[in-house]
């Protein structure tokens, strides 16, 4: 998802000292792998869930992404996780520009000895998941009862939005050979977006969509994510899907059920729009399950423990906010970001 402008000048705010080790629940791996490296969007980069990856302040990068769950549950020897919060598909082989700096493009990492990819990117091509987001929220007011966005979107009786998901299939398709070319042992996953609307049902205060938008949006993540799924088979590479398992835990969903955060920023929690810990917690679950031949559904209980741990998470960031070295770099970083 491409992020807002205004995080260039509120990501100091978050900017926390120290690391965290992955509280995902622990499997014992059933598949070996030894080298992974992650790409993909903020989806995968995970911007603002507690704690954040300083080396990597430009990308948002959280600490606590599916990447690095994955990884510590795969116990793998070599890990690169270069995602990057904004990033399209053109981000792969071409450098990427963010507030804080310039990133170089995410298959530099590739090796031929890389033996697991996971790739989560497609929603910030041609600008989709952005104009949803950027504009559908400003119609309500017009038409609250109606489907204004899907109104807009629509020309000439043609979405124009699904019209730019088909063109995005090509290009995922292009990565994952890509992908193949440069790393030709590796086991190729691509990960599909999870919930933010729900199937029925309205929640105006978190997600200010016009009614009849829901449906509209509902069923622009299905296409995208049917887009992902086509671009897996064509290349020969595993789908996961997150769309099914996250029925129930859309930005709609009560406090500790709910994957993605709603309209509002939270500091300790997740961008707006954005997947929550719990989300991130999910994907890697499924991913795992996929991988290992596992049956991919969420129990409640890893839901109930995954929200145990945000809650964790949220506290010590909010704690470690208060001491003033980090206030002091947070002031240092928030200057950067500015100039």
């Amino acid at each position: 998802m491409k992020l807002h402008r205004l995080v260039a000048a509120t990501v100091a705010a978050v900017l926390v000292a120290g690391s965290v080790t992955s509280t995902a629940t622990a499997f014992a791996p059933a598949a070996k792998y030894t080298r992974y490296v992650a790409l993909g969007d903020s989806y995968t980069s995970a911007p603002l869930v507690p704690l954040p990856e300083l080396l990597s302040l430009g990308c948002l990068r959280s600490i606590s992404n599916y990447p690095k769950q994955l990884a510590a549950q795969l116990q793998v020897t070599s890990f690169a996780d270069v995602s990057c919060g904004g990033a399209d598909t053109t981000n792969m082989t071409q450098p990427q520009a963010t507030p804080l700096g310039t990133f170089p493009p995410q298959f530099n990492v590739l090796t031929a000895d890389t033996d697991l990819v996971t790739l989560g990117i497609g929603g910030n091509d041609f600008g989709v998941f952005g104009d949803i987001v950027g504009t559908c929220p400003g119609l309500r007011d017009n038409d609250p009862a109606g489907a204004p966005c899907k109104q807009h979107f629509t020309v000439a009786g043609k979405d124009t939005l699904a019209d730019k998901i088909a063109q995005t299939q090509v290009r995922i398709t292009d990565v994952v050979n890509g992908i193949k070319q440069r790393s030709p042992k590796a086991t190729i996953a691509l990960i599909g977006y999870p919930k933010i609307a729900p199937e029925k049902g309205t929640c105006p205060a978190i997600l200010p969509f016009a009614d009849g938008d829901y449906a509209y949006l509902y069923s622009i993540e299905q296409k995208l994510n049917q887009a992902v799924e086509n671009a897996a088979k064509a290349g020969g590479a595993l789908y996961v899907d997150t769309f099914g398992p996250s029925t129930g835990h859309d930005a709609c969903a009560p406090e500790g059920q709910a994957w993605i955060q709603g309209k509002d920023i939270n500091l300790l929690r997740a961008l707006n729009y954005h997947p929550r810990y719990e989300g991130q917690a999910g994907v890697t679950a499924l991913t795992f399950k996929k991988l290992t031949g596992a049956q991919e559904t969420i129990t409640p209980a890893e839901q109930a423990q995954w929200a145990r741990e945000a809650s964790d998470l949220s506290k010590k960031a909010a704690t470690m906010q208060q001491d003033p070295a980090v206030k002091a770099a947070m002031n240092r970083l928030r200057t950067g970001a500015q100039r």
